[in-house]
């Protein structure tokens, strides 16, 4: 008998024990760890001798990452991304190194497919609104474990010609991610942009309730669409070589 009972007791809790732990989120807050690698960027954006020898005498000033941390609250269909805490284990970058758009706020609305986000691009602030980017997305027989979820791999391609890699968990219903990324079917908690050298790793999920009256769109800007906004930034920044390039880039993602 005793050794019945310990069989039927393992028997009723697997399934508990299983469905715990397929747990499916429908609202939660998840932080974002950001890493630009700033001397392969610049590096990246050398041309001439004169160039490399320009790049030998500052690479000893400018930090080899820059770090940054963002929030993406999700719940209904809709997702909130703005900057988090800040990282205070290095001194920040200069400024000409970053470039803008590095603190946006980004609301998107998968089920109006409305995207509303807030950049500084400089010495303005752009209020872009538009429906969502497009990415042709091809998932790889592939997973990666990130801050404790299995998640997928898939790689991108936007506006032609940027290849993106993300890794998502189809254990988070909102089919969102950092910045202005989404299409996939679950949350990317992962994303690499290889031309601009910056990666999105999640550091943390947690699992809550959110408040409706909290997932406010960005109001902050001169109103501007997603191709407005790219001509503007292609007459302004014409001379600007490949450093003009990488910044439109940054600010359109």
């Amino acid at each position: 008998m005793k050794t019945l009972s310990i069989i039927l007791v393992s028997i009723l809790c697997t399934p508990l024990f299983i469905r715990a732990q397929a747990i499916f989120l429908e609202s939660g807050k998840i932080e974002f760890e950001k890493k630009v690698n700033m001397l392969n960027q610049v590096k990246a954006e050398m041309d001439s001798d004169r160039d490399k020898t320009w790049f030998e005498m500052i690479k000893k000033m400018i930090p080899v990452e820059a770090t940054s941390y963002f929030d993406l609250t999700f719940t209904n269909g809709k997702t909130l991304y703005k900057p988090g805490r800040e990282f205070v284990n290095s001194p920040k970058p200069p400024a000409w190194t970053v470039g803008p758009a590095t603190e946006n706020i980004v609301y998107t609305n998968y089920t109006t497919q409305e995207q509303i986000s807030e950049k500084e691009v400089f010495e303005n602030t752009y209020l872009m609104k538009d429906s969502i980017h497009h990415i042709d997305w091809k998932i790889i027989n592939e997973t990666r474990n990130i801050a404790g979820f299995t998640c997928r791999k898939a790689v991108g391609k936007l506006f032609d010609s940027v290849y993106v890699i993300a890794f998502f968990s189809d254990q988070i219903l909102v089919t969102g991610g950092p910045e202005s990324f989404g299409g996939l079917p679950g949350m990317i908690l992962g994303l690499a942009i290889p031309r601009l050298h910056t990666t999105w790793y999640a550091t943390k999920v947690e699992m809550k309730p959110v408040k409706e009256e909290t997932m406010m769109s960005p109001k902050k800007g001169k109103k501007i669409n997603f191709t407005q906004l790219k001509e503007q930034l292609k007459v302004s920044m014409k001379d600007w070589g490949k450093e003009g390039g990488r910044n439109i880039l940054q600010v359109v993602l």
